[in-house]
Order: C-alpha cells, then sequence, then structure tokens
C-alpha cells in the first residue's frame, strides 16, 4: 500500500467516525448555533442529503448516516484493492 492510499484510508477514517459522531450527537439537544455544531453540519451535510432524498426516514429515524459508513467502508476496500 503507497503513501496516498494510507492517506486516503485515514481520510475516510477521520470522515467516518465525524459521520458517526453526528450520529450520536442527533440522540440529544444541542445548541444548534455552535461553533463545533454548524462545522460538523457543514462538513456531513453535503453526503448525508442525497441520501436521505433517494431514503427518506423510516418511522423518524434517518439511516442515511448508516448508508453513508457502509458506503465508505465500501470505497477503503476498492482502496486497499480488496474488490
Amino acid at each position: 500500500m503507497n503513501a496516498i492510499q494510507r492517506l486516503l484510508i485515514a481520510i475516510i477514517n477521520v470522515y467516518s467516525m465525524v459521520i458517526f459522531l453526528r450520529a450520536i450527537i442527533s440522540w440529544f439537544r444541542v445548541d444548534p448555533y455552535s461553533e463545533w455544531y454548524r462545522w460538523m453540519m457543514k462538513l456531513t451535510e453535503p453526503a448525508l442529503a442525497p441520501i436521505r432524498r433517494i431514503l427518506p426516514s423510516a418511522a423518524g429515524l434517518d439511516f442515511s448516516p448508516f448508508i453513508l459508513l457502509i458506503a465508505l467502508d465500501f470505497l477503503k476496500r476498492i482502496i486497499w484493492g480488496i474488490f
């Protein structure tokens, strides 16, 4: 695995952690005007919004973070050369 592959996988890992953190935080009441929350929304919403348009929430649950995490894992496997 070369340096570019390792860098891409590291970026995907960090982004996956941010997506996971956003999913966990969504269960709690958070100040929507806080700087870190707005930063997290700006970072994750461009990837989650298209998934939400295709797959609307079911029974009030948003499955878009779960779908995005699966897609990111699939992308990591492609970069690793497993597929």
